[in-house]
């Protein structure tokens, strides 16, 4: 496998070809590259303007001024600092204890203390989880194991932060997604009012395999079963709005103390552990790590330090292939699951566990949908 010497993409990912001297098709296009990047500017400035008017108008509306999904990350941890320290926000931090690494349970912990925020942690019953991660692994989508995971896992607790705003009307949730995070078909900067507040978030293909009860079924947000007029709060990622570079957040929070030190601001160490055997099955099926080309893009946008990955991205697929280090979570999630690498397979078409949508409208958004390259986490 070869990788383009500006961006590091790999050949492998669809779409991307090396010239001769190794620069990646992506990167060759200046004129597209600087018109993405001006699209992009353009509609992170319409999203930090409609943010700041929108914690204008959250103020004071309740006992918490907003919700924060915190997954003990970088980016989490750094948003509550903001929104708490700088904004002066009211803020609740909400964690669902499924898959957290103990490093990340050592950030959440410290970050609290340091920065005295009310937390809830949630800790749903485990058996649900393990079927449902062992039977979306055998039964992937055409785009492999991560996006097979995140398009079901990541609903799963956004539906549960959804809930907990609700039940204490709370009027936004922020969470500390980056840039090209989660994929831009399902939010660029803020979920739809549509897609809160009239879709079933039940993806079709586990409600009709017949391996999950309604009980099961029932863990997935779905408007619907609330009474006319509920208030939902809208679902923000201020990261959108903001100006974003990876490698002055990892250092702000070690220089806040708001983590211990530089390994536990590095999302290879305080990513969910089943995030490994992920990998590993696209590393498989694909040959190159699916995480590559968004790594790619904030290298590409300025965002992300191309050294720094130029050496760790070969270092963390080689401790995935041979299951080393944080790699040997491959084997504890394969056996915690009970599966083998035979496994681990494709079965499903492309968009098999997408929830229903209806085309999202403009009116959506509040400024100009920009994704970059199409390229996800």
């Amino acid at each position: 496998m070869k990788r383009c010497t500006k961006c590091l993409v790999p050949d492998r990912v669809p779409g991307v070809s090396l010239s001769p001297d190794g620069v990646c098709n992506l990167c060759r296009d200046e004129s597209s590259l600087a018109a993405t990047t001006a699209r992009t500017e353009e509609a992170r400035r319409a999203y930090e303007a409609d943010f700041e008017n929108t914690l204008l108008e959250c103020r004071g509306q309740g006992e918490y001024d907003c919700l924060v999904p915190l997954s003990g990350g970088k980016d989490s941890i750094y948003l509550l600092y903001r929104l708490a320290v700088e904004l002066k926000l009211k803020v609740l931090a909400f964690t669902v204890d499924i898959n957290i690494p103990a490093l990340a349970w050592d950030n959440i912990k410290r970050a609290l203390g340091k920065l005295n925020i009310h937390h809830i942690s949630y800790s749903p019953a485990p058996d649900f989880y393990k079927n449902i991660f062992r039977y979306l692994l055998c039964n992937q989508e055409e785009r492999g194991a991560v996006y097979t995971l995140s398009y079901v896992y990541a609903p799963l607790f956004e539906g549960d932060a959804i809930k907990l705003a609700i039940a204490k009307g709370i009027p936004l949730v922020l969470a500390g997604y980056s840039p090209g995070q989660p994929e831009p078909e399902r939010m660029l900067y803020e979920f739809s009012r549509q897609l809160l507040c009239e879709t079933d978030w039940t993806p079709p293909e586990l409600a009709n395999c017949g391996e999950f009860s309604a009980d099961d079924l029932g863990r997935f947000y779905n408007p619907r079963s609330y009474p006319p007029g509920t208030q939902v709060p809208r679902y923000l990622a201020p990261f959108h709005a903001w100006p974003y570079n990876q490698e002055e957040i990892m250092r702000k929070v070690v220089d806040l103390g708001l983590v211990a030190s530089s390994k536990h601001a590095n999302p290879i160490h305080s990513n969910y552990p089943i995030n490994w055997l992920l990998m590993y099955s696209d590393l498989l099926t694909f040959g190159y790590n699916p995480y590559a080309p968004e790594f790619s893009s904030l290298i590409r946008h300025g965002k992300a330090n191309r050294r720094y990955w130029q050496v760790m991205g070969p270092v963390v697929d080689f401790l995935i292939r041979n299951r080393v280090g944080p790699g040997r979570e491959v084997t504890r999630s394969m056996n915690w699951l009970g599966l083998t690498a035979d496994d681990l397979r494709i079965t499903r078409p492309r968009g098999a566990y997408d929830p229903v949508l209806e085309p999202r409208a403009a009116a959506d958004s509040p400024g100009p949908a920009a994704r970059a390259e199409g390229e996800r986490e």
